[in-house]
């Protein structure tokens, strides 16, 4: 999808919206919020794509208010876009068509923990920061962390990762059962607590990863983990991101536990030192992470060592110490808002795609030849230890050459990863920015989406406009 793509949509309009409003102020009285300011901040302003804002947004603070209001706009065939703190990526949380937000934010209480079976029960709101401070005195926490201080809510929505993915997999793996309002106002579970069951079709997992178009979660059933005895993190410069990436997919393959495994290019490495005042070498650089005992992950730091010499790499600079690495994770995930001062006063195109490991140092390096062809500037940072990479494109937004030439390679990004079987994005999802690539990616498959969603949601009223581009 491009820009102009976007703009030019002109969907059906819904004469119903202002009866809507006028229903749900008569119930909830001054949390129903017309003010353009609050519209606009629940829309979307994290990078290039236009903000669409809503006609009205509505603060939610329960289950049942959820079904209410679903219940109003179900009869006045009136949007619904379910908003938790707006950190997505592509456009998730824009109205294209107009109606109603529902910001969830309210919706934040732990509800359950079961230490004994790893597991715990949330309302939608509850951040990942929040829960992880919440679990600290039972020696267990969640793992997804994709950066962001994103609810589980949303990251259920956007079936999310991050750096953590590959050894403890993404919010697909991770979120045993979920309540979610349908667009007829149902409230339905997906499921119990048992962590497998044969029973019936797998709901849970349909509406993991599918951004609030079948319905609106407000509670999740979460898998925790017993906090490592012991967390090593490092960094280890390479001479080029081929010898990194090298690295990785021979500590994949070799089996090494890892935690965590991201890669910097040079630009990034330079950005990080700027932004975060550090002392790094700016080369391409892995930054790792080993949880275990204390035995098992020096073990996993010298075995990883050794992969990464035979690649050219210096030494893992490393430490047990938790503020060093409070400190160098911060970096990592503030890259976003790094990258951006390569450039000032560019906008930025945050994009990811995913292929099998085998096929990453391909995929970057194919990447890095593009990005130098189309004289785009585009740090690459990824999740690479599970083949997700991102590629942030700075632009001035008032160049239409250069707005046209990014476009033109986010799609030759997006078709090289699935040509390499993989996908146009990994952890990222949809929305409205990648609905073009979708039918490249899947095919036919594409269709029994549609189905799905036309048979759960015949007014199409479940934030519309993401995902498919009909």
């Amino acid at each position: 999808m491009t820009l102009r793509d976007i703009l030019a949509e002109r969907p059906a309009a819904r004469p119903k919206i202002p009866a809507a409003i006028e229903s749900l102020r008569t119930v909830f009285g001054e949390r129903i919020v017309t003010g353009e300011d609050v519209r606009r901040a629940h829309a979307h302003t994290t990078t290039y794509i236009p903000n669409q804002a809503p006609d009205a947004v509505i603060f939610a603070e329960c289950e049942a208010e959820v079904q209410r209001i679903v219940g109003i706009c179900a009869a006045n065939e009136t949007p619904i876009i379910p908003f938790g703190v707006g950190s997505s990526l592509e456009g998730h949380v824009n109205a294209p068509q107009g109606g109603i937000s529902i910001d969830l934010s309210r919706m934040d209480r732990v509800l359950a923990v079961h230490a004994e079976d790893l597991d715990c029960v949330v309302e939608p709101g509850v951040t990942r920061e929040a829960l992880n401070a919440h679990l600290r005195d039972t020696g267990l926490f969640f793992p997804i962390d994709p950066g962001a201080n994103a609810s589980l809510g949303g990251m259920a929505a956007t079936r999310a990762s991050g750096t953590n993915a590959v050894r403890y997999g993404t919010m697909r793996d991770n979120v045993i059962a979920l309540n979610a309002v349908m667009a007829d106002g149902r409230l339905i579970r997906t499921a119990r607590r048992a962590k497998k069951t044969s029973a019936g079709y797998d709901l849970t997992r349909l509406l993991v990863g599918s951004e609030g178009t079948l319905g609106v979660i407000t509670s999740l059933t979460l898998k925790l983990y017993g906090i490592p005895e012991q967390i090593l993190s490092g960094v280890c410069p390479f001479p080029s991101v081929r010898d990194a990436v090298n690295t990785v997919i021979q500590t994949v393959q070799t089996g090494i536990p890892v935690a965590r495994i991201e890669l910097l290019d040079a630009q990034s490495m330079q950005a990080a030192n700027a932004y975060a005042k550090l002392d790094l070498k700016p080369q391409p650089s892995l930054f790792v992470e080993f949880h275990g005992s204390p035995a098992s992950v020096a073990e996993q730091a010298e075995m990883f060592g050794i992969l990464a010499a035979e690649n050219g790499a210096g030494a893992l600079e490393a430490s047990n110490r938790a503020e060093e690495r409070s400190r160098l994770w911060k970096a990592r995930h503030d890259m976003y808002w790094a990258s951006m001062q390569l450039r000032p006063g560019s906008r930025a195109i945050a994009t990811d795609v995913c292929v099998p490991v085998s096929r990453l140092a391909d995929c970057i390096g194919e990447t890095q030849e593009d990005l130098q062809a189309s004289g785009l500037i585009g740090p690459i940072i990824g999740h690479v230890g599970d083949g997700n990479f991102h590629v942030t494109l700075l632009l001035d937004m008032d160049a239409a050459n250069e707005i046209e030439a990014a476009e033109a390679f986010l799609t030759r990004l997006a078709e090289r990863a699935v040509a390499m079987d993989g996908t146009c994005t990994g952890e990222h999802g949809v929305g409205q920015g990648k609905r073009g690539y979708l039918h490249g990616e899947l095919g036919a498959a594409v269709e029994v989406m549609q189905a799905v969603k036309t048979a759960l949601d015949p007014h199409g009223i479940m934030n519309p406009g993401k995902i498919f581009l009909t």
